[in-house]
Order: C-alpha cells, then structure tokens, then sequence
C-alpha cells in the first residue's frame, strides 16, 4: 500500500529533466565559445519543446540564465 502512494505521488514532468540538463550546461561554461554551444542548445530545447507545449517561465529562466552566464564570461 505504501508503495502505491509514492508511484502516485511523485509525478515529474518529461521536460523538467532535458531543461535541468541544459540549465547545468550553461552554468558550466568558462569561455565564449562554450557559451555559444549552450545558447545553441538552449534554442534547441526551446523550438523543440514549443510544438509540444510547455510553461513560458522554462523558456524565460533559460534567458536569464544565458543573461547572468554570458556577464560572467566577459
């Protein structure tokens, strides 16, 4: 029974995974470039997650991400 209650419970959305992976990449950057590849990958998830629907605040944390990174690597 209390097995039935935790598959019930936890339910994570299949984008939060994908969105965690590229929010993880564009803190990791160091340079420019690599900054680059991130936006590029940002943009990806962004165009690919929109034919499918989902919230417009992944789409705005991933700018300000990019926003406070792209500072940072200046």
């Amino acid at each position: 029974m209390l097995n039935e209650l935790n598959n019930k419970v936890m339910s994570i959305p299949k984008q939060v995974d994908p969105y965690n992976k590229v929010i993880v990449t564009i803190k990791s950057c160091k340079t420019r470039k690599q900054l680059e590849g991130a936006i590029r990958m940002a943009n990806n998830f962004k165009s690919l997650y929109k034919k499918v629907g989902y919230p417009k605040t992944l789409s705005y944390n991933l700018d300000r991400t990019i926003y406070k990174q792209h500072n940072i690597c200046q």
